[in-house]
């Protein structure tokens, strides 16, 4: 990074040019440090400009980050992400923003420290960040990719809660379907094509196109899309803009978070979080029997599997204990409560019982250890606390 910095520099530095023919112009002003770098490093062109201008910023602006990157304690990814996030910021919000992470990136996986650095951006500019929306949002478009063997990739680009509606909507149908040996990728991708395709019909005056057969299985029964946000109760009535947190996506601003929680037919549901840690203490038990409440409240605490790497969605992971439960002797092992749960998903479920890999849980932060068989420590921070 600081030599490709030295090479931005270098090729910014070359005086303009004063001749009138546009060839003569490219031939005295022309940056080919870019060309050079991609043949260096063997990279297409446009990744060597990206390159060059993520050096330039950390060099710049982010010594802290540098710093991190040169010894070894983040990844270049995360380095290039604080650089890239940042750049829409007035610098002294950049620097706020580069401060919260330095301590949060040398503990994170990628994924991870990228959720918390949207959320640092959202609370260091706020306002900015919703113009930002506002701006995108007019963008919205459908998105459609060709694949091999006869396949294509089509979503849409859209507004997070937005898309996140989607998501639920789908998931809700696709529940609705005969599982007839499909699995739930399939039936997914069904449900959208029953949803599209075998619309209601529209009311009379109204034009439309034939619609498609649905795929053989469907269900003709309405859907009910669940979107869950968190929202601290100062942001919920307005004192404070920091970020929520829409399930599935990660922070959103305070403004949207409040469009969706005072949308018609909107439940809400209290949870009871640390003031410091911002983890999960007691869910609201009233309409819940105990193992439930533990399920509900160990799922909303902390949303994903507690394996570093990995962000399965945490109500698709097991409940394993953290201190084993003792079938012989219940009362001498550990306990079914939420402080010696942790979701799981089955793969590191399996690796953690088979793989001689071990687990402990700070019971004050929520940061899972797990220490590895060749005896290497990886640390999962919470997202609350995390970010």
């Amino acid at each position: 990074m600081h030599l490709l910095a030295d090479i931005a520099a270098h090729a910014e530095s070359a005086p303009p040019s004063s001749e009138r023919d546009i060839d003569t112009q490219l031939l005295n002003n022309g940056d080919y440090a870019t060309e050079e770098v991609a043949c260096a490093l063997r990279i297409s062109n446009a990744t060597a400009t990206e390159r060059l201008q993520i050096a330039k910023e950390l060099a710049g602006h982010y010594a802290n980050t540098l710093g991190l990157l040169e010894g070894g304690e983040i990844c270049y990814m995360q380095a290039r992400n604080l650089a890239n996030a940042c750049r829409v910021l007035e610098p002294k919000a950049a620097a706020r923003v580069e401060t919260a992470m330095a301590t949060r990136m040398p503990t994170q996986a990628t994924g991870q420290s990228s959720r918390a650095l949207r959320r640092q951006v959202i609370k260091a500019d706020p306002e900015g960040y919703q113009r930002r929306l506002e701006l995108r949002t007019k963008e919205r478009e459908i998105v459609r990719y060709p694949q091999d063997d006869g396949m294509i990739t089509w979503g849409a680009t859209v507004p997070a809660d937005l898309g996140a509606r989607f998501d639920q909507a789908v998931d809700a149908h696709a529940t609705t379907l005969v599982v007839d040996g499909r699995t739930l990728s399939q039936r997914r991708v069904d449900a959208l094509a029953d949803l599209i395709l075998n619309r209601p019909a529209l009311p009379s005056g109204s034009s439309a196109s034939a619609e498609s057969e649905a795929p053989q299985g469907l269900s003709r029964r309405p859907t009910t899309a669940l979107v869950h946000v968190t929202v601290p109760l100062d942001v919920l009535i307005g004192v404070s803009e920091d970020p929520a947190e829409l399930k599935g996506y990660g922070p959103i601003t305070a403004t949207q978070a409040r469009t969706i929680a005072f949308a018609e037919g909107t439940i809400w549901r209290r949870l009871i979080t640390h003031p410091k840690t911002g983890l999960l203490i007691k869910t609201d038990p009233a309409t819940y029997r105990p193992t439930a409440e533990a399920e509900r409240h160990v799922i909303a605490r902390d949303q994903q599997c507690a394996f570093p790497s990995c962000r399965m969605p945490a109500q698709r992971c097991d409940l394993d204990h953290v201190k084993e439960f003792d079938h012989d002797h219940p009362e001498s092992g550990g306990k079914t409560v939420p402080e010696n749960l942790i979701p799981i998903c089955r793969r590191h479920h399996l690796m953690k019982h088979r793989g001689n890999w071990t687990v402990t849980r700070d019971a004050v932060t929520g940061i899972t250890t797990w220490v590895s068989p060749t005896g290497h420590i990886y640390l999962n921070t919470p997202r609350n606390y995390a970010e």
